[in-house]
């Protein structure tokens, strides 16, 4: 195929097309509280697209200058206040952008970016959920992948806190995107034993696509998509830094991270490094789970330049887990229970370099994008293997992006972009091959259109065309595949408020998933299994419409929302009647036709300043369309928290109290190879509080998880193939120290 070389020639053209838009646009005002007028010292007024920022002064005033004319989203945020987007237009004139802030009693709405552009989450069609890092932080877990079933229809595939994979509306795997600063991750996400390599350091929080997103991501975005956000820079003119540190009771954890950003009206930098250590965790009995520990080590850096013409950024990121596998031959060789790596454990390697650029060309935007990412994936075994090294694997993938935002008004955006990908699978020198070596090539093009009627009715609607070639070698097991995929995606969406309270949002799409490598052509032991590829596989296709209902007052916010999606063409894995020649049953990629539908429910309720109760309900059905159930589907489960706000106690400013918990129902509806799972009950519970020590804030929580120690097992843990429990009960201390520099 010539279609990558194109791809590059596409990319190195677009470049060069560039031509310098000269603007020497100010923006300047005064924040103010809506009630009283005073003025709001050290709000933030933030422009995402240039990724530039500042604190007001003293006496609320605050200045961006050197901006390029056209539109341009200001983002304006205060601590107990809602969160305020303007657009306005620049063209060579000082604008003067006053703005009045209302007290926000409940969590108002965020700012969002996962939707196409930076926009409020009420303006997008699509249903997008945000969770920001001091909510990750707070929910007392060892896995980052674990704190985001905080969301109402999100899950976790886990097998232990080290090894985790996301699910969305019961959809798993290759079904789901995880984005990490606009990088799709791919490093070998095929099985529920291969997390991604992601966390949470240096992020700004994390945004939760429900719902076929192939129309911006691609075809793997199918059941919904999960992105990383990367934290802000620090305001014009400073350097900031923070210390995070956490201690988990249960695991013997200790996490901490470090980092250091600073901003000039030109360049913006960022450095942050980060580690974690869990021993095997123990259950509700106070039974270890062997080899369930896991060793993390991170570092990242940016480098940004902000023109008047342009912003340019360019990041590294590099991540290296260690996880335990808690499988059959594992569990009678560790008997420790420490923190060390020796045997079945994935070591895991992950480097991505990436530039992302803005070019701003008179009226027009152009998003420039490329990353280039390096894993290597190796299973370190036992010495009773013929090598202990057994899975050795590279892959590499290099994508591209080109998206220009067209001259529009203030109530609409026009968007045409093209992506690619180039993705290559080498085998080293260890003796399984679990992929073979393969080759993968993307390219899409695709259009959206956002347009604003009579300012209460938003709608989206767009159209993407894909294009994937596999090519694999073969074996003595399996034929070699070459086999090209394409195929349309759409979208059609709308939000219309009804009056000042109550918000309707509707989606219908259509979405597509190619098969991958794995399902095509994987013949052989993976893990404990013999799992076995269909070249014959054909692309899933998925029909989804969803439709939700918002509504928020000061002191009640509601939202309701269902979905149903039709899926032809299923890719799942079964267990056959067959075995391999040493007796293993054969485990293979089949096809049906499903649906799957349900929904969520979210009650919030302030009924006087100091107490904050929630609750959350999620509900879901998977099926094939012969009535039998799907695999992985996740228990129906409530959510509910009480939060109790108290008054500043001498040093202590804003205190809490926290209480709630989770009840998951029973799980009778299992696949044909699964078995059923009991219902369970757990109680969490925190306290924290700020401590004010010149002119920082330090952070400091106690988070109590599973707080009876209450024995249970999830239906989507993989620990129950081998008899354990989920974790028991854990203590964890979080400290954010943040600290400035001159």
């Amino acid at each position: 195929m010539k279609i990558k070389y194109i791809s590059w020639c596409i990319v190195v053209l677009l470049g060069l097309v560039y031509q310098k838009s000269i603007a020497q646009n100010k923006i300047t005002g005064r924040i103010v509280d809506k009630v009283s007028h005073e003025a709001l010292p050290s709000a933030n007024v933030y422009i995402p697209e240039q990724h530039k920022g500042t604190l007001t002064d003293e006496n609320g005033m605050y200045s961006l200058m050197n901006l390029p004319s056209g539109k341009v989203k200001v983002q304006f945020s205060f601590v107990g206040y809602k969160t305020i987007i303007k657009t306005i237009f620049v063209n060579g004139h000082d604008t003067e952008l006053n703005v009045e802030m209302e007290p926000s009693i409940l969590q108002a709405e965020e700012v969002v970016v996962s939707g196409g552009t930076y926009s409020s989450q009420h303006e997008n069609s699509i249903k997008i959920e945000l969770m920001s890092a001091k909510k990750v932080e707070s929910y007392g877990s060892p896995s980052f992948i674990e704190s985001l079933t905080a969301l109402p229809g999100v899950d976790m595939i886990s097998k232990g806190a080290g090894v985790a994979k996301p699910v969305i509306r019961g959809l798993s795997m290759t079904n789901i995107l995880l984005v990490n600063n606009g990088v799709k991750m791919e490093n070998f996400q095929f099985s529920e034993n291969h997390p991604y390599i992601v966390d949470e350091f240096g992020s700004d929080g994390v945004e939760v696509i429900k719902g076929p997103a192939s129309l911006l991501y691609g075809s793997d975005a199918v059941g919904g998509v999960i992105n990383v956000i990367k934290e802000k820079p620090a305001p014009t003119g400073k350097v900031r830094g923070d210390y995070n540190m956490q201690y988990h009771s249960n695991t013997r954890g200790v996490v901490g991270n470090v980092g250091v950003k600073g901003s000039s009206e030109s360049v913006f930098w960022g450095v942050r490094g980060g580690l974690k250590s869990h021993a095997d965790f123990k259950d509700g009995n106070g039974d270890y789970v062997p080899n369930t520990r896991f060793n993390e080590n991170s570092f990242k850096a940016n480098f940004g330049i902000k023109k008047e013409n342009g912003v340019f950024r360019f990041y590294y990121d590099y991540n290296r887990p260690k996880l335990g596998m808690c499988v059959g031959p594992a569990i009678s060789l560790v008997t420790d229970h420490g923190r060390d790596n020796d045997v079945w454990y994935q070591d895991l390697t992950n480097h991505i370099v990436a530039t992302r650029n803005t070019l701003f060309l008179n009226k027009y935007k152009v998003d420039v994008n490329a990353s280039y990412q390096m894993n290597n994936r190796r299973l370190q075994t036992d010495d009773s293997k013929p090598a202990k090294e057994m899975v050795d694997m590279d892959m590499n993938t290099f994508s591209y992006e080109v998206k220009t935002y067209f001259p529009s008004g203030l109530g609409s955006e026009y968007i045409l972009g093209i992506q690619g990908a180039n993705k290559t699978n080498r085998n080293n020198e260890a003796p399984e091959h679990v992929l073979p070596d393969a080759d993968v090539n993307d390219f899409s093009a695709f259009g959206l259109i956002q347009h604003t009627f009579f300012e209460d009715l938003k709608t989206q609607v767009g159209v993407r065309y894909d294009f994937r070639n596999i090519s694999t070698e073969g074996d003595e097991h399996m034929a070699a595949v070459d086999s090209d995929y394409d195929n349309l995606s759409a979208s059609l969406g709308a939000t219309y408020h009804v009056g000042l309270h109550v918000l309707l949002r509707t989606n219908v799409a259509t979405a597509y998933r190619t098969p991958n490598i794995a399902e095509l052509t994987q013949d052989g032991m993976h893990g404990e299994r013999f799992e076995r590829g269909n070249s014959d596989l054909k692309s899933q296709r998925s029909y989804e419409g969803d439709l939700s209902a918002h509504y928020h007052s000061k002191h009640v916010m509601v939202d309701v929302s269902g979905f149903y999606n039709r899926i032809n063409d299923y890719i799942y894995m079964a267990p056959t009647d067959e075995t391999s020649e040493h007796g293993d049953r054969i485990y293979e990629y089949q096809q049906t036709n499903s649906k799957l539908y349900g929904g969520e429910l979210v009650v919030d309720v302030l009924p006087v300043s100091w107490l904050n109760l929630n609750a959350s309900y999620a509900y879901l059905i998977g099926k094939r369309t012969d009535g039998s159930y799907l695999p992985f589907i996740p228990q129906n489960k409530l959510r509910f928290e009480m939060k109790i706000q108290g008054s500043d106690l001498n040093f202590l400013k804003n205190p809490y109290f926290k209480l709630g918990g989770l009840n998951a129902a029973k799980q009778d509806n299992p696949s044909a190879f699964e078995t059923e799972t009991d219902s369970y009950v757990v109680i969490n519970a925190g306290i924290g509080g700020e401590i004010k020590l010149k002119n920082e804030v330090i952070t400091l929580s106690v988070q109590a998880n599973n707080l009876f120690n209450e024995t249970y097992t999830d239906h989507l843990s993989t620990l129950k193939e081998v008899g354990y429990h989920n974790m028991g009960r854990n203590i964890s201390v979080n400290l954010k120290i943040p600290f400035g520099l001159k």
